[in-house]
């Protein structure tokens, strides 16, 4: 490894740490908005048919396992994400334009990491403690507390919301979208769109083979 880091220039190692950290990020945020994107557009919708029994059968053994992938995926894309920042940003050359001030890219990356920060707060203080309750509950055949469904289910919808313009920062960051209040409000508004499109959907779709 040494000998490795030897032939290789200070340009090929940033470009090889600064890589690795991306792949990271990714690999993490794919596991977090995949799960997301499950439990909002498969899992919701079949668990308004399923009965009680089956519930109990099935969703102590589905769930947790769902969860558990769900929350580290929103840990670890956030942990990464931060140094990627700190590493592509902080310590690099894109945080300021050539005026000095705050780049273009910078801001849309930091708009994509606001809400993706509500996101994974949304998901360690609000999702996970009401799924842990809720299927404890199911597991002894109890009804959950009164409204911890719902709550479950609205911040959830929250961050399915959330993760379309989230995904626009991050995606305009790095395609050199100009920053302006017309470009944040014709992505903004075709990403919230195609959401809202994808919701009205998933209680339809997908329902037979």
């Amino acid at each position: 490894m040494t000998s490795l880091a030897l032939l290789m220039s200070d340009f090929e190692k940033e470009a090889l740490i600064g890589g690795m950290l991306r792949w990271f990020h990714i690999l993490a945020g794919i596991t977090w908005i995949g799960l997301l994107y499950f439990f909002n557009l498969v899992n919701v919708p079949t668990q308004g048919k399923l009965d009680g029994p089956t519930k109990k059968a099935v969703n102590p053994e589905l769930l947790p396992r769902a969860l558990w992938w769900f929350r580290w995926g929103a840990a670890y894309t956030v942990l990464f994400g931060l140094i990627l920042f700190y590493w592509k940003y902080m310590r690099g050359a894109n945080m300021r334009d050539a005026e000095g001030g705050l780049s273009e890219r910078a801001m849309w990356i930091m708009l994509g990491m606001t809400l993706g920060l509500i996101m994974a707060f949304n998901v360690w203080a609000i999702i996970w403690p009401a799924q842990r309750t809720i299927i404890r509950a199911t597991k002894e055949g109890q009804k959950p507390p009164e409204g911890l469904p719902e709550k479950a289910k609205l911040f959830s919808r929250i961050n399915f919301i959330l993760s379309g313009p989230m995904l626009v920062g991050m995606i305009a960051a790095n395609n050199a979208i100009p920053f302006s209040g017309l470009s944040i409000a014709v992505t903004m508004i075709v990403s919230l769109l195609i959401i809202h499109v994808m919701l009205r959907l998933s209680a339809k779709v997908g329902a037979s083979i």
